[in-house]
């Protein structure tokens, strides 16, 4: 019982920080990532919404390795 516990919070709290960054990414980091989507339509960020949720840790690792790429 309580590994199970401790799977769900671990998910939980996955899910909860993809959320956070995912909402970040779609209104904000997304000109950063890609400046060709800097004029997308709000239903096309809807749509990767999910997806920068689930893949946030490799999407700050892309935009960490650009940013020391730039300086």
């Amino acid at each position: 019982m309580n590994l199970a516990i401790l799977i769900l919070s671990v998910i939980g709290a996955y899910l909860a920080i993809g959320l956070i960054f995912g909402l970040w990414f779609v209104t904000a980091g997304l000109p950063r990532f890609d400046s060709a989507a800097d004029d997308s339509p709000w239903g096309f960020r809807l749509l990767i919404l999910p997806g920068s949720m689930a893949l946030w840790p490799l999407l700050v690792r892309r935009i960490r390795s650009r940013r020391k790429e730039t300086n």
